[in-house]
């Protein structure tokens, strides 16, 4: 395992970004290009019209004994209005090819959630199975939006040469669990896969252990992103993990995101790291900074030196320690 960082968390130019990469001990980065994923430290319309910038960019990595773990480009490609869902896609497709010129293999996406009809203007995301209505339009959106859309994108990917779309399970989007990552993969492809943050799983109530397990063993999980939870137990008590107060209000909601080990404790962590293990996973682990309690600097420095401890670095031993 590698700890790397999503950039959106520094500041500056693409060489400053990945000076202060180095200067926190990270070994890989994970660009966001653009959509909701976080400010991008480089033009992508550049990137993709001018292949000079893209292999200064590759040498910016290089020099400094990086690499990168992903392009991230979460967007709503499947928005009801038409001018947005075409800004993300057009996002999406440059990602795709800038990732095939800098030979990175993951791009990171969520899902996306459409209306709940034709001439819908707003997403609709359906979380309960009644009244009957729900269920009519979750049908209509998976058999009319969802899988049409990533069929094609799967095609795409293919033709460029990348092989893995890692989507982000969340809340609010058509994939947010284990069993619907699972069942657009078992339609789709192989491309499909997860980015898997705990983060989201946490409030839902799911083990992030038994979704790195049940991912790992079908070979489904791409990428991981180290983010945490914490869960208020009295306004959850109160009022529910159904949350719609925003995100800054953190004193108010019953839960919000932490840096890595600051909602859950260090043996969740470790129980973490160790899943990840078993299954086989030696990928990257990546710092994404959500936490509105502490600023980009002070979030980034404790995520990573409560991970450098953490993770696996080492491969498996070839022999066991008792032969």
């Amino acid at each position: 395992m590698k700890l790397g960082i999503v950039t959106a968390a520094l500041v500056g130019s693409v060489e400053e970004v990945l000076d202060q990469a180095v200067r926190h001990g990270f070994e890989t980065v994970e660009f966001p290009t653009g959509n909701y994923g976080g400010t991008p430290c480089f033009d992508l319309d550049v990137m993709s019209a001018d292949s000079q910038a893209v292999r200064s960019l590759r040498a910016a990595v290089e020099t400094r004994g990086l690499t990168i773990s992903a392009l991230s480009c979460q967007g709503n490609p499947l928005h009801p209005r038409a001018e947005v869902a075409g800004r993300h896609h057009d996002v999406l497709m440059k990602t795709l090819r800038l990732a095939t010129e800098l030979a990175v293999p993951v791009v990171n996406v969520f899902s996306g959630c459409p209306g709940a009809g034709d001439g819908s203007r707003c997403p609709c995301w359906i979380a309960c199975a009644w009244p009957p209505d729900f269920l009519e339009v979750l049908e209509w959106q998976w058999r009319e939006r969802l899988l049409p859309y990533w069929r094609a994108v799967a095609q795409d990917a293919r033709r460029l040469g990348v092989s893995k779309l890692a989507l982000e399970p969340m809340p609010g989007f058509m994939v947010y669990n284990t069993r619907t990552l699972l069942a657009l993969r078992a339609e789709v492809g192989e491309e499909i896969g997860a980015n898997l943050d705990p983060s989201h799983l946490f409030w839902q109530g799911i083990d992030p252990c038994v979704a790195i397990r049940d991912l790992g063993t079908q070979g489904a999980l791409f990428h991981f992103h180290a983010k945490d939870t914490f869960i208020d137990p009295a306004e959850t008590a109160r009022n529910g993990v159904f949350e719609t107060r925003p995100y800054h209000r953190f004193d108010e909601r019953s839960w919000f995101f932490r840096a890595a080990g600051y909602g859950h404790s260090s043996e969740t962590w470790d129980r973490m790291m160790l899943e990840l293990r078993r299954v086989g996973y030696d990928g990257p682990i990546s710092i994404e900074h959500e936490d509105a309690s502490f600023s980009k600097e002070e979030g980034v420095r404790r995520a990573a030196a409560f991970l450098k401890d953490r993770i696996f670095r080492d491969p498996l031993p070839n022999e066991a320690w008792w032969e």
